[in-house]
């Protein structure tokens, strides 16, 4: 569907140009767009390995693992059912401390690897058919959207490299907003589970 929103988007956008005789500002538009997102990809592709090397460098010297430890009470609550000692919750934790920090695509991969596990916890209960998310998937991903950042990096890389005087001014407005998604999305989770069950 989005593909042919897209499209239409684009067609639209090219006759609209062509009939006002426009046509060289939209190619000249086009070509100046696809400039900028090659050049933030870059710029973005280094901010993500840097981080995700933090992250690794991080895990290799146990920081991750005391992190987790730390988050078990968090995890508790979110996860009453799910053993703070496996690997879900250990993947949970580190998507958690990711999306913290604001690499939200350093998160992913740990993201993904817990749907994986909290998968696997699904199948051994048995309690849902095959293909229907538990009260913990549902969990995680409303937690994983809602995404509380404390530093939100990515948007500081974003500020920074379309010339802002202060990206880090993004700081305050981000955790405000993000803390008042994940307090309305814990409560939702809560209440919506509690039916569920």
């Amino acid at each position: 569907m989005l593909n042919y929103l897209w499209a239409g988007m684009i067609l639209t956008g090219v006759l609209w140009g062509a009939f006002h005789g426009q046509l060289a500002a939209v190619t000249e538009g086009a070509l100046t767009s696809a400039k900028e997102a090659v050049t933030l990809c870059i710029t973005m592709l280094g901010v993500m390995t840097l981080w995700t090397g933090v992250l690794e460098v991080g895990k290799r010297a146990g920081l991750i693992d005391q992190l987790s430890r730390r988050m078990r009470p968090v995890l508790r609550f979110l996860f009453p059912r799910l053993s703070p000692d496996c690997e879900a919750a250990k993947q949970i934790s580190v998507n958690m401390i990711a999306n913290m920090l604001g690499l939200g695509w350093a998160a992913t991969p740990a993201g993904l690897k817990a749907m994986e596990e909290l998968k696997k916890v699904e199948e051994e209960r048995g309690e849902f058919p095959a293909g229907t998310a538990s009260n913990e998937m549902c969990t995680f991903l409303i937690i994983n959207i809602s995404s509380l950042q404390l530093i939100p990096i990515n948007m500081i890389a974003y500020r920074s490299q379309y010339g802002s005087v202060n990206p880090a001014a993004i700081v305050g407005p981000a955790l405000a907003a993000t803390l008042f998604s994940t307090v309305v999305a814990v409560i939702a989770v809560k209440i919506l589970g509690k039916s569920r069950i």
